[in-house]
């Protein structure tokens, strides 16, 4: 998360999008020769800036081991340690500690820029019901034109336990909302769901906030509503913006990238050779990464395309398909006008 040349903290002022923009010495003079409104496209809905503080949260067992619980799914289960600052994460002592003496085999890590809500620790991602997790690049537009009526929505446990005024943490309570259905909010939270469920929860909260949205607003916006959700076993990854033809923040994912992060393993996010690496790749596990941007060469990511979304089952099997939504959903509103992006968006990367 800090050392790498592409690593999160790093992302708090530079960007690196392979597949949206060049970063080839010479590339960026041919590119905008020709593609000057993509560029600022691409831009608008990823900001340069992210110093409006970060948030990690890492599973591990220990929970567990001090709680008697009789029921097997839960007596071994992981949770998430949550750490939250409204400070860059390289002016955190506290955070470069945790960097360097923790493991984990699940991360979530985000940085943020914002613009519509105060710079406070409980503003920022990830967040946290039970031993779920989820955190949001994007924006739900005109959140606050639909926020009661959004949280009239919500289970009532869940809507308690919204400590923030993001229009993030508000669609995580209505995710969470639709995945636990009608079972005791609070004991729900410590299940797993099939990782097919989490997915299905996500895109009915998508449509639900898009619907919401054309009853109370009169007309529909476009939204940008890259979300990953996970349990700490299962993971769920959308990149998605309903307009017909602007793009959504950039996101990407890796099975391989894990190997060149590791300490332990040859290679070396920074490009040479690691003469400290342990083992050799072919004891590394399956594994997934997905990130903003990659966190190492390019030739390691692969662009999720725009509306779909990637999953993991608790067996590391990895898909990717296509997002299925009603297309009248699609906006066709440009608020494109530069440089300066959109009205009132939060833009945030992980």
């Amino acid at each position: 998360m800090k050392r790498k040349k592409h690593s999160i903290c790093q992302q708090i002022n530079t960007n690196y999008l392979p597949g949206l923009l060049p970063h080839r010495p010479g590339a960026i003079l041919q590119f905008l020769s020709g593609k000057v409104e993509k560029h600022k496209e691409v831009l608008a809905r990823n900001r340069y800036l992210n110093v409006d503080g970060f948030g990690i949260a890492y599973y591990t067992p220990s929970r567990s081991h001090f709680t008697e619980i009789s029921d097997p799914e839960t007596s071994h289960a992981q949770h998430p340690i949550l750490y939250k600052s409204a400070q860059p994460p390289l002016h955190d002592r506290n955070f470069r500690s945790l960097a360097a003496n923790t493991g984990t085999l699940t991360l979530f890590a985000h940085i943020r820029s914002a613009t519509a809500t105060p710079v406070v620790n409980v503003n920022n991602h990830p967040f946290a019901f039970g031993r779920h997790i989820l955190m949001h690049n994007g924006v739900i537009s005109d959140f606050v034109d639909i926020a009661r009526d959004m949280c009239a929505m919500l289970n009532a446990d869940v809507h308690k336990a919204i400590t923030g005024r993001t229009d993030s943490e508000h669609f995580a309570a209505l995710y969470m909302t639709y995945l636990c259905g009608e079972k005791t909010p609070k004991k729900a939270w410590k299940l797993t769901y099939p990782v097919s469920q989490m997915r299905d929860a996500l895109v009915k909260a998508m449509v639900e906030v898009m619907r919401l949205q054309q009853k109370v607003l009169g007309y529909l916006p476009p939204n940008s509503m890259n979300i990953a959700v996970t349990d700490g076993d299962r993971l769920v990854a959308v990149r998605m913006r309903n307009h017909t033809t602007e793009e959504p923040p950039s996101l990407y994912y890796s099975q391989v990238a894990g190997v060149t992060m590791n300490r332990k393993y040859p290679g070396s996010p920074n490009g040479g050779v690691n003469e400290a690496a342990l083992n050799n790749e072919t004891k590394h596990g399956r594994h997934l990464i997905v990130a903003s941007e990659p966190s190492t060469d390019e030739s390691e990511w692969t662009l999720i395309p725009k509306n779909h979304y990637v999953m993991m089952d608790k067996d590391g099997a990895v898909s990717i398909a296509m997002l299925e939504y009603p297309e009248e959903l699609d906006s066709t509103i440009d608020v494109v006008k530069g440089l300066a992006g959109e009205k009132d968006e939060v833009y945030e990367g992980w």
